[in-house]
């Protein structure tokens, strides 16, 4: 019997046990022993049904599965190395084309293909391939975006920080419970303006033999990382961000030194800062302090610098990494874990060509800009070591 006269012979017996039930209540409603026996075993009938229908339905996908070839046929052509799938959008290879042709022709020759990265001022969004070669220069210019926290955001980013934490408390049996209340600070992430323009001569940009595209993205991105390595450090966070070593919103002063940093200092400072934070703990100082602290030597006489032993990788001071940056105060050092300094990038970075402004002098402008924000949103997590002033 196939699976279909088996769904057949089920719905006669479901309505035959439909129609006994309705024509064989009594007046209370019920039924009779006797009806009872019948309509149970009509209702096992239809579950017998059910059971065999399922089982014939597993046996033909079960054989359906084992007829399937071994080997399926190839129905398409295999994707080579030369013949990767195409891009889309401001990845593809024709969006970086249409950009480089723009720029060499002064903006007069812009293909339809660049509609998609129409900027709201008037710019062109960068290429992907760009705009990640540019991340790359930043990450690699700027060691605070290597050492914090980066977010990107299409608008105001808030931060929840518990601004109170649970105490337990002991109490007698029987005694009464006390309750505190949790409360929860914000901190908001904004987004701050920042550019960096450069001119370059109309020869340059018809000399098809230059990288073109390599030089204008090293050089705006090694601007864009300096001022902002700057403002991560030292931003008072009006029209930039916040810095690390900021007045108000930086890092905790750990200590303010009134005579020359000794070993003893730098130990104070590691262990001003809380244990859970030392765990990823590293140093940020100006280039001009570390020629003081590789002469600091220990009660035995040895240096506690600990020089690094593997290319790439930064010195040590006791134990923990040493990053330096020109942008660091002279007259302080910071210790701390910097994942707790929040990067904000707002967007993506875009190029525009300055119109005629430099039409006069056989020359064109370009402008990169960005919006970006930064603060610390755990002060505790940075320690600060002020040094005395010379």
């Amino acid at each position: 019997m196939t699976i279909l006269e088996l769904r057949e012979k089920r719905n006669t017996a479901w309505n035959a046990a439909k129609t006994f039930l309705d024509s064989h209540r009594t007046e209370k409603g019920t039924l009779t022993a006797e009806d009872d026996a019948t309509y149970s075993r009509m209702e096992q009938e239809i579950a017998d049904l059910g059971k065999e229908i399922t089982r014939l339905e597993r046996q033909e996908a079960l054989e359906a599965e084992l007829n399937k070839p071994v080997n399926k046929p190839l129905t398409s052509k295999p994707v080579t190395a030369a013949e990767k799938p195409a891009k889309t959008g401001r990845a593809s290879d024709a969006y970086k084309d249409a950009m480089l042709s723009a720029m060499r022709s002064n903006f007069r020759n812009v293909s339809n293909v660049l509609q998609e990265g129409v900027d709201t001022d008037g710019g062109y969004l960068v290429p992907e391939e760009y705009d990640r070669r540019l991340i790359d220069v930043l990450d690699g210019e700027n060691i605070m975006r290597s050492l914090a926290t980066k977010i990107t955001t299409a608008g105001q980013h808030k931060i929840n920080i518990a601004a109170t934490k649970p105490a337990a408390a002991w109490i007698e049996e029987g005694g009464q419970l006390s309750f505190g209340d949790a409360t929860f600070d914000q901190i908001l992430l904004d987004s701050h303006k920042l550019h960096v323009a450069i001119r370059v001569t109309e020869e340059l940009l018809y000399d098809n033999a230059f990288g073109l595209e390599n030089y204008i993205i090293t050089q705006f991105g090694k601007a864009l990382a300096n001022a902002e390595e700057d403002a991560f450090l030292n931003g008072d966070g009006v029209g930039k961000p916040l810095g690390l070593f900021a007045a108000s919103g930086g890092g905790q002063i750990a200590e303010t030194l009134t005579a020359a940093i000794k070993a003893d200092d730098i130990i104070n400072l590691v262990y001003a800062l809380k244990r859970p934070y030392r765990k990823n703990a590293s140093f940020i100082m100006n280039d001009k302090n570390i020629a003081v602290i590789r002469k600091l030597k220990d009660n035995n006489g040895a240096y506690i610098w600990q020089p690094s032993a593997q290319a790439g990788e930064p010195d040590r001071l006791f134990g923990y990494p040493v990053h330096t940056s020109a942008y660091a105060p002279e007259n302080a050092i910071a210790f701390g874990d910097y994942k707790y300094y929040n990067i904000g990038d707002r967007g993506t970075r875009s190029f525009k060509q300055l119109t005629e402004l430099f039409a006069g002098n056989g020359m064109i402008g370009y402008v990169a800009k960005e919006r970006v924000d930064g603060k610390l949103i755990l002060p505790e997590a940075v320690q600060i070591l002020k040094l005395k002033a010379e």
